[in-house]
């Protein structure tokens, strides 16, 4: 059996990276969370 997952860094980023957390209302909130909590990674 093959493996199934193939990272890649630049989609990885493309879809969970800081700037599309930064430009939705909804990934700006995640990112707040994730601040309030004390993250020490925000996003990818």
């Amino acid at each position: 059996m093959s493996q199934t997952y193939q990272p890649k860094k630049r989609k990885r980023a493309k879809a969970h990276g800081f700037l599309v957390r930064s430009k939705s209302k909804t990934g700006q909130k995640v990112l707040l969370r994730r601040r309030r909590k004390g993250r020490a990674k925000l996003s990818v």
